[in-house]
């Protein structure tokens, strides 16, 4: 006798389909192929131990299962629950006549209860395009998957409720989540408030001018000078997630395994802040199992480097490509996958090791000589630097400002400009969308904001007048700056032209996108 079961395998942040095939026959073996890693080679104590506890007879057949394709890699015990649905219809344990309208996926804890697995949502969206009327998984899992409509979800607590399930004699019902409910109870104001930033007028433009562009930004300073704090507070003043990036965001999340139990989306930008120990490999993702990095974490999102020349340069070196492209391929022997990481680079560094050059300050002289100083400064590469639109000095901040009680402006009304500035972008560049907002599935391509613009559209949509012309080169040739910061430059000013609602970008403009290049004048890195 053979039957078959459907089920899922995770490839990056999308699955693939997996038909889970039994046979039976008369013996006692028990074959499983189809590349199953150790988790799945150990289901089949997990399942029999189930069974028994539930009354459930073990198989007394020789069963071979294979999940198809055979070529690709199983990994986890997600096939737990498919593996058990198979080896009881196959031995006629339980009846049923519309298997392979449901897909099959959960873990087995010997008592027979479904524990949760990860990567639910992209299952379910598979499932939901593959036509299947619905998706069977643990409890824990349902609201993650039901956000996702025209499939029917079903949460079960157990092997014998699906076995009920199946049969008929328990009718369980749907789960069903609000869209527009969860946004309302999951997008919560941040604690987080640009009003409680004291001084640093100019730092506060800056990272308005990112906030509106999408531009990646670097903020140099002395200690305690706010440069954290000031990071921490950008994602309040960013725009809200829409819908179709909070599915791209939480699929990435879900596959890391990092929604909590009670979260179906995530509602709120992401804000990665990973330590300066960080290797390559977590960065980036990868492994011998390929799970995303903090860069595909932090798509839709801000990745915020602190200390950034404590970061080993290799580290560092890997973040050039992704910066460039939004995405990023992560090649194995056996596996490659393509993950999104379309995010906003946000870092703070010290001037020098002690962290007071160019302080003036007689309280804290510079103690580090200049040797250290360029070995410090030479941990971040120039075609690193280069990537990064906005270079902004940060000072420490004055007595009289710190002792000022009057708040500062607050986050709200900085993203009420940047809001205005966004849908300014989002018009002009409507022509260039060719797919639903906001990307290509799994490439984390698209255009939203100035600072995605390619060569082309920078020629496009930033033209000069020829006072600012001569101006960009005249700054061109003092500065020596490369091709990329021409174009990085004209970007800034682009979004800058955008906050003050010009149409076309005017030498003020320009000259302030070019005040965003001070490392350039010093000729960091090689």
């Amino acid at each position: 006798m053979l039957i078959k079961c459907y089920t899922a395998a995770l490839q990056g942040i999308d699955a693939e389909l997996i038909t889970v095939e039994v046979h039976a026959i008369s013996g006692s073996d028990f074959t499983l192929v189809g590349l199953p890693d150790n988790a799945v080679k150990e289901a089949r104590d997990r399942i029999y131990a189930a069974m028994q506890v539930n009354g459930l007879d073990t198989p007394r057949r020789s069963l071979t299962i294979n999940m198809s394709p055979a070529d690709l890699k199983k990994e986890g015990s997600g096939y737990d629950l498919p593996l058990a649905v198979g080896m009881l219809v196959v031995t006629e344990q339980i009846h049923v006549h519309s298997l392979e309208q449901y897909l099959f996926v959960g873990e087995l804890s010997l008592d027979g209860g479904l524990q949760p697995v990860h990567g639910v949502l992209p299952i379910t969206l598979m499932a939901k395009k593959q036509g299947f009327r619905g998706i069977i998984l643990p409890a824990a899992n349902a609201r993650e998957a039901a956000v996702v409509e025209g499939i029917e979800v079903y949460g079960m607590e157990s092997l014998p409720d699906v076995v009920r399930f199946l049969e008929g004699t328990y009718m369980a019902t749907p789960i069903v989540v609000d869209m527009e409910q969860e946004f309302r109870q999951l997008a919560t104001a941040s604690d987080m408030d640009f009003s409680d930033v004291r001084g640093q007028e100019n730092v506060r433009r800056a990272m308005e001018v990112a906030a509106a562009g999408g531009h990646n930004m670097l903020m140099v300073g002395p200690p305690g000078a706010g440069k954290s704090m000031m990071a921490k507070r950008l994602p309040s003043i960013l725009p809200p997630l829409t819908l179709d990036e909070a599915l791209e965001t939480t699929k990435i999340h879900s596959v890391a395994g990092l929604l909590r139990r009670d979260q179906s989306l995530v509602i709120n930008r992401p804000f990665r802040s990973p330590h300066h120990t960080i290797t390559d490999v977590a960065l980036c993702g990868g492994g011998s199992n390929p799970r995303p990095g903090e860069i595909s974490l932090a798509h839709n999102g801000v990745l915020f480097l602190d200390e950034l020349p404590e970061y080993s340069r290799a580290t560092l070196e890997v973040l050039r490509q992704p910066l460039e492209d939004r995405h990023i391929t992560v090649a194995r022997a056996k596996n490659t996958v393509n993950y999104p990481a379309s995010f906003m680079l946000v870092a703070a560094m010290n001037p020098c090791p002690c962290g007071h050059y160019g302080e003036n300050n007689p309280q804290h002289p510079c103690t580090c000589t200049p040797g250290q100083i360029h070995r410090y400064r030479d941990k971040i590469s120039g075609p690193l630097l280069d990537r990064i639109d906005i270079q902004c000095s940060i000072s420490a901040v004055p007595y009289d400002k710190l002792k000022d009680m009057q708040p500062g402006e607050s986050s709200a009304a900085i993203r009420e400009r940047v809001l205005k500035a966004r849908v300014i972008q989002q018009e002009r560049f409507q022509a260039e969308q060719t797919t639903p907002y906001p990307m290509r599935e799994g490439t984390g391509m698209g255009l939203f904001c100035n600072a995605q613009m390619t060569p082309k559209q920078v020629r496009q949509y930033c033209q000069l007048d020829e006072q600012s012309d001569k101006l960009l080169q005249l700054s061109m040739e003092k500065m020596g700056l490369s091709a990329r910061a021409y174009d990085r430059i004209l970007k800034v000013a682009r979004t800058i032209a955008d906050l003050a609602g010009s149409e076309n970008i005017q030498a003020p403009h320009l000259m302030e996108a070019i005040s965003y290049r001070q490392l350039d004048k010093d000729n960091w890195g090689e």
